[in-house]
């Protein structure tokens, strides 16, 4: 008797952890759908303003650089690839190979900020400002946005390494990694639509 409470008992607590892991990536889940809306608003936003005269400004044409561009666009879709090796490692329990890879990620991630950093204090620097015209102004407004959000990704990324380092492989350290990951690409399916759309296109 006292056996079966036991067990049923560990069940309990099991299907508890369980709700609680899914009720989490639900929740995250809807995040994701409105941070959807948030840069489906900044595309419509930056479409709108494009549309308004560079006339007497700094052209989109002659400072866009599609090659630095194609660095950055390849260091966030290689990350891409080696978050999901830090999944893989993290399936295995396999520690060192899960941090390595996130480590490895990170920089990916680090340096595409750089990059943006440097783009950014480049075009302030010839004179494309936000204050200058409206294109600048959605361009800043809808890059800006996106590398705000991978800066927080980063951030999260160095916290959740320290629980892998503190904790192992707990339920709830894997529901972070998903999370995370779910994340993450995401952010790389919105950098495909502003290579697309702002780089690909301003270029033209």
């Amino acid at each position: 008797m006292a056996t079966d409470q036991i067990t049923a008992g560990m069940h309990d607590g099991h299907d508890d952890h369980h709700d609680s892991g899914d009720l989490a990536m639900f929740g995250f889940w809807t995040y994701i759908m409105s941070d959807c809306l948030l840069f489906a608003t900044m595309f419509a936003t930056y479409v709108v303003l494009s549309m308004s005269s560079t006339v007497g400004q700094v052209d989109p044409q002659e400072v866009l650089d599609l090659n630095f561009v194609a660095g950055e666009t390849a260091l966030l879709l290689v990350s891409s690839f080696t978050f999901g090796m830090a999944m893989l490692g993290a399936y295995a329990k396999n520690k060192s190979r899960t941090i390595m890879w996130l480590v490895i990620t990170w920089l990916l991630g680090f340096g595409f900020i750089c990059m943006e950093l440097y783009e950014f204090n480049h075009l302030l620097h010839i004179g494309a400002s936000p204050q200058n015209s409206g294109y600048w102004s959605g361009f800043f407004g809808l890059i800006g946005t996106h590398g705000l959000h991978v800066t927080a990704g980063l951030i999260w990324m160095i916290v959740l390494a320290f629980h892998f380092m503190r904790d192992g492989f707990s339920s709830n350290n894997m529901v972070r990694l998903s999370m995370l990951s779910l994340f993450w690409h995401f952010l790389d399916i919105i950098w495909i639509c502003v290579f697309s759309v702002v780089y690909l296109v301003g270029a033209l």
